[in-house]
């Protein structure tokens, strides 16, 4: 398998375990798309990771299986084979087994992988395509790994600002965009040092001030045990943020106009919280302008892509 990689990306790692090819790739979007992997057969992964979200979902909490509700906001699953650790709190070491996770959550799809495993061997075609992309049967390491090898390819990197800042399209960005781009890689608000680099995200672990309570999630601090982890998320990309409203771990703020007013008041004044998160002053222009920067972020060829369908 070949990567398309955007200008301004670095090439993927990938895993010695899990090489990448078309057979892998080919069976992970077949079962990323099949709800055999679920309890009652009526939930697959594209149900919470929906392409015209981002690979996101549109509601706070998917619901799962018998409509029971997960954990938290569904993240969007681009660009995950450039990420180290997985889930919302880093619980998940490495892409090859984040599947497994959601799968057999009661509130998710509610489904031992082994028995996953059965029903998808007791299927002549499935079983012959396992044994092309691995040379075993359906197993828990190889239904993981296929799903990962799928989700590796999932780079969008053709927004409006992939095209001003590497493509050398002058006129990519309008107006508005370029002022709220030097908002937001300003000093002043200093948004940029946890949204940086290619993917907007230092993938660090950070108390943005967003409640007082965090008795409902803990956050980092569910894996780490350590207190001053409480409230602590995993920072999330930028990359297509106008579509995978809504915001945030429990998905409680509806719009992107709602975030920045959240971090233009200086958050909620947790104990825990980012030292960074102050309150900033804008302007309602200047609000429109980093709006308008955020909206350029979004890739629409990678939500139309038929690679990923």
């Amino acid at each position: 398998y070949s990567y398309e990689v955007p200008a301004g990306f670095p090439i993927p790692v990938e895993p010695v375990e899990n090489p990448l090819t078309v057979a892998k790739v080919a069976l992970g979007k077949r079962l990323f798309y099949d709800p055999i992997l679920s309890a009652d057969e009526t939930i697959s992964c594209n149900s919470c990771h929906r392409q015209e979200f981002a690979f996101a979902d549109n509601v706070a909490i998917s619901p799962g299986v018998a409509g029971r509700l997960g954990m938290r906001n569904a993240p969007s699953l681009a660009h995950l084979t450039y990420v180290t650790v997985f889930h919302k709190d880093g619980g998940v070491p490495k892409l090859e087994i984040q599947a497994g996770a959601p799968i057999e959550d009661m509130n998710e799809m509610g489904l031992s992988i082994f028995v996953a495993a059965d029903r998808i061997n007791a299927l002549p075609e499935y079983r012959e395509q396992f044994l092309r992309a691995f040379g075993r049967e359906a197993d828990a390491f190889t239904i993981t790994r296929a799903l990962a090898a799928f989700e590796r390819t999932m780079i969008s990197g053709n927004s409006a600002y992939d095209q001003y800042t590497h493509q050398g399209m002058s006129t990519a960005l309008s107006a508005a965009q370029l002022r709220g781009r030097g908002l937001f890689f300003g000093d002043e608000l200093a948004c940029s040092t946890c949204h940086s680099g290619f993917n907007f995200t230092n993938d660090g672990f950070f108390n943005n001030g967003l409640e007082l309570d965090h008795s409902d999630d803990l956050g980092r601090r569910r894996v780490s045990l350590d207190s001053l982890d409480i409230g602590k998320f995993r920072v999330p990309s930028l990359r297509n943020i106008v579509l995978t409203a809504p915001y945030m771990h429990a998905g409680n703020l509806p719009t992107l106009e709602a975030v920045v007013e959240h971090y233009n008041r200086g958050g909620v004044g947790h104990s825990l919280q980012d030292e960074r998160i102050r309150p900033l002053g804008l302007t309602d222009a200047e609000r429109a302008d980093l709006n308008a920067f955020l909206e350029s972020l979004t890739d629409e060829a990678f939500v139309e892509d038929e690679r990923f369908r």
